[in-house]
């Protein structure tokens, strides 16, 4: 039998000692013993419910506005009051019912893009029905039906000769002469343009690792081995970079840089297995562009090598590694309420009282912003819009974090884990007030690393750090020609057609949005000779 001592007095479990103060020391002991188990417990029970949901549940952090009005029900019932107090009243004028009911929108097939191709299959009049019943002459083409059915045509490789005559003078034998060769983007190269387009569409956008187009090829009869596709994107990426470069240099001109950041794994054959990151960096609106940088390690010096020189707002999560670029002032660093709403939201279960009270005060600043985008404000009247909403709800919360925080919550719980990211990062949460084209999360850099997320699954690693450094670049061009909804085949094709022979002073012509307006002039311009 076990036992436990006390002020040099051994008691055995299941005996009392004699003394009522070493009773009363016994059971302060075993109180404060059972509330430091069950904090662990509580504790270890969260992790496995985080571990438990990140690998089978769902990633969403939505909350069932049951529970919100369970436990939050005067933080809403008050919004709800506010609301209906700033708002106009009802006009009490009787509407004219609508002669017609209103269609529905986002029902029905929807029809066919015009610029795919079209191939006619006439199904005609048999001869012998031509013939009118009645009286014998022949019936006449009036009109035609026509329905469109999608049909798809299995893609196919091809060889392209290419053929340069030679002419010679006869009278001489001599003098010789041959066309130029046509600039190529591997100089006597096997590939074609559109090939090497489509190779990093596949592995880079469709995330199709290059074994399996190996065996893709394969089924066309040709033989292209891994490692010789490998070497065509790095030559690929190399023959992009500039472009790379020029839209890393305009997000810089920026008012306001969203970033992020996921690991991956790198599998160099100098080093061995480590650990590399991929960081996303995206441009405003006025600078639609996305750039990922690869990094060997998660230091602070691949974001300050990437926003050297930058001067503006910086969006993030709150890692230490960004704190070096905002001791000068220069870059003022804007918080994510996504982030400090995961952390209440992970917390709901330990603490179900005060997470959904958080998680009611940032719902509310969350419909601020979705009241914004329904009226297509621009960031004036955005800014207006928050400073009238959501500043007062920030004071609130504000000193509903700071009484929660004096009411003795455990630091090192989930909800005291949660309370204090709030507090610590209170001002950079809070700054995306200061102007209207501010965003109130970086959500946009987070779904940027989607990408990355979903290829990281299926091609596993990155071959090197020279793969590290090809894969960000050419998922820089694949993401930002997703963003514009330009089509990254034909983009990749033209720019690796042109890209060696095009003048550096002109690099600006070859950006994803600037190549689709040259494209849509050009086909005006053609339109218009056609005529």
């Amino acid at each position: 039998m076990g036992s436990i001592r006390i002020d040099g007095m051994t008691t055995t479990l299941g005996e009392l000692p004699p003394d009522l103060d070493a009773c009363h020391q016994l059971i302060r002991e075993l109180l404060e013993s059972l509330a430091e188990q069950t904090h662990l417990n509580e504790k270890l029970q969260h992790q496995l419910e985080l571990l438990l949901r990140q690998r089978y549940g769902r990633k969403t952090e939505k909350i069932d506005p049951a529970q919100l009005l369970l436990f939050a029900r005067e933080i809403l019932a008050a919004s709800e009051a506010s609301a209906q107090e700033a708002s106009p009243p009802a006009d009490t004028t009787p509407v004219p019912a609508p002669t017609s009911p209103a269609k529905k929108n986002g029902h029905g097939r929807k029809p066919l893009p015009a610029s795919l191709p079209r191939k006619r299959e006439v199904y005609n009049v048999p001869a012998d029905q031509l013939p009118c019943p009645d009286c014998g002459t022949l019936r006449t083409k009036i009109g035609e039906e026509i329905r469109e059915q999608l049909e798809y045509v299995p893609a196919s490789l091809i060889v392209i000769q290419h053929v340069r005559p030679k002419y010679a003078c006869q009278c001489c034998e001599g003098n010789i002469i041959i066309a130029d060769r046509l600039p190529e983007p591997i100089e006597k190269g096997l590939p074609g343009p559109g090939l090497l387009a489509q190779v990093a569409v596949s592995k880079y956008a469709d995330h199709l690792p290059l074994y399996r187009q190996e065996g893709i090829f394969r089924r066309h009869g040709v033989e292209l081995p891994r490692q010789t596709t490998c070497d065509w994107m790095a030559v690929s990426a190399a023959l992009l970079e500039p472009i790379w470069k020029l839209m890393h240099r305009l997000i810089l001109l920026s008012k306001v840089i969203q970033t992020d950041d996921t690991p991956v794994t790198v599998l160099d054959p100098v080093v061995g297995q480590f650990v590399g990151r991929f960081w996303d960096y995206l441009g405003d609106r006025q600078h639609p562009y996305t750039v990922y940088h690869f990094t060997e390690d998660r230091s602070g010096q691949g974001p300050q090598q990437m926003l050297k020189g930058y001067e503006g707002y910086l969006q993030a999560d709150a890692y230490a590694g960004y704190d070096a670029l905002f001791a000068d002032g220069k870059i003022q660093e804007v918080g994510c309420w996504m982030h400090a709403r995961r952390k209440f939201y992970e917390a709901r279960t330990t603490d179900p009282p005060r997470a959904h009270q958080a998680l009611a005060w940032i719902s509310l600043l969350y419909k601020v912003e979705e009241e914004a985008r329904e009226k297509g404000l621009d960031d004036a009247q955005r800014h207006a819009l928050r400073q009238e909403k959501s500043r007062p709800i920030l004071e609130k919360l504000k000193e509903w974090l700071d009484h929660e925080d004096q009411q003795r919550v455990l630091p090192k719980s989930p909800i005291g884990e949660a309370i204090g990211y709030a507090q610590n990062h209170w001002k950079a949460l809070e700054r995306y007030l200061e102007a209207g084209f501010l965003e109130i999360d970086n959500g946009a850099s987070e779904r940027a690393m989607k990408p990355v997320a979903l290829g990281r699954k299926n091609w596993l690693f990155a071959g090197s750090k020279a793969g590290g450094k090809t894969a960000a670049i050419l998922m820089s061009l694949w993401t930002t020609c997703k963003n514009l909804k330009v089509d990254p085949l034909a983009y990749l094709t033209d720019v690796l057609r042109r890209i060696s022979t095009h003048p550096a002073r002109r690099i600006e012509e070859l950006l994803p949005d600037r190549w689709q307006e040259l494209r849509v002039v050009a086909a005006m311009v053609d339109g218009d000779q056609a005529d």
